[in-house]
């Protein structure tokens, strides 16, 4: 009589059990969570997100004040235009010297054939020969001098050119961009404030690509691999779940004691191993979210 009593308690809990959901593994879900930082110093004269919203990667959604930087670029353009404009004309101001060593080989030429018919003496074509060579020294000076200061003159406008470019660079860091595609999880600044590099503006989670941190044992390693494909559970309680299909991505080369909010196969266990398993998010999964893994599917 007294074990027939018991038949009923042993079904019920027999019932219990069966439907209470069994997981090789069980952990949270999260998603790749960025935080948008100002990049440039300014008031934000524009932060067009909030909660909740939707966004693009590479998509525009503020602006931090640039006429400052704008006015700078302006200032370092017209002195790039005034280094060009002190560049020498090598050709033309080395003209002038160049006709005259043409005149004064005539010259020389005139003594030399001169001399050679007894109408002029050596000295004549000496200083002829002499003036020729200070000439084609000359020529050469010039030459080398204005080279030295075209060089000069680059250098002065590869210089500016460079802050040029940093100012461009400062400018584009002005505008705020979604740096991936996803939904904004967060508001940290608002038009009108003043930002400075480092300031964070929003945080942003890609949603679509999801994943689920869970544990195993030291005992389950051996059934789990990189690449591994598995049926990933989402928890909603009550007997809700709905499953997915998941990849190990990752896998915990060090051991770490089991969170309290984990339950793991084997309750017993000390040490655990983190894993992470890759899930296409339909909508239904959130960040935070309990769920569980099957790793024989």
């Amino acid at each position: 009589m007294k074990s027939f009593k018991l038949l009923p308690v042993l079904f019920l809990l027999g019932a219990c059990s069966s439907s209470t959901p069994e997981y090789d593994a069980t952990g949270t879900f999260e998603a790749t969570e960025v935080i948008v930082s100002a990049e440039a110093s300014g008031k934000i004269l524009g932060l067009d997100v909030e909660e909740g919203t939707t966004l693009k990667a590479g998509q525009e959604v503020g602006i931090i004040d640039t006429v400052q930087l704008y006015l700078k670029k302006l200032q370092l353009e017209a002195s790039a235009k005034s280094v060009e404009g002190q560049r020498p004309d090598i050709l033309k101001q080395v003209a002038a010297t160049k006709e005259q060593i043409l005149q004064a080989q005539r010259e020389r030429d005139r003594v030399a054939n001169l001399l050679r018919v007894g109408a002029a003496n050596q000295k004549q074509l000496d200083d002829a020969e002499s003036l020729l060579k200070v000439l084609r020294k000359q020529l050469t000076a010039q030459n080398s001098t204005l080279r030295n200061s075209d060089q000069s003159l680059t250098w002065q406008s590869s210089s500016v050119g460079i802050q040029v470019a940093q100012m461009e660079d400062q400018l584009k860091k002005c505008h705020i961009i979604s740096p991936l595609t996803g939904t904004v999880l967060a508001k940290y600044a608002e038009a009108g404030e003043l930002a400075a590099p480092g300031t964070p503006l929003f945080k942003i989670a890609d949603m679509e690509q999801i994943y689920l941190r869970a544990y195993i044992t030291s005992e389950q390693l051996s059934e789990v691999q990189l690449g591994q494909k598995v049926t990933v559970y989402s928890d909603y309680g009550k007997d809700v779940r709905k499953e997915y299909p998941g990849i190990v991505i990752w896998i915990s080369d060090s051991s770490e004691f089991t969170p309290k909010t984990i339950l793991t196969k084997d309750e017993r266990a000390n040490l655990v191993y983190a894993i992470k398993v890759a899930v296409k998010n339909d909508g239904m999964l959130k960040i935070g979210m309990y769920g569980g893994v099957d790793f024989n599917d």
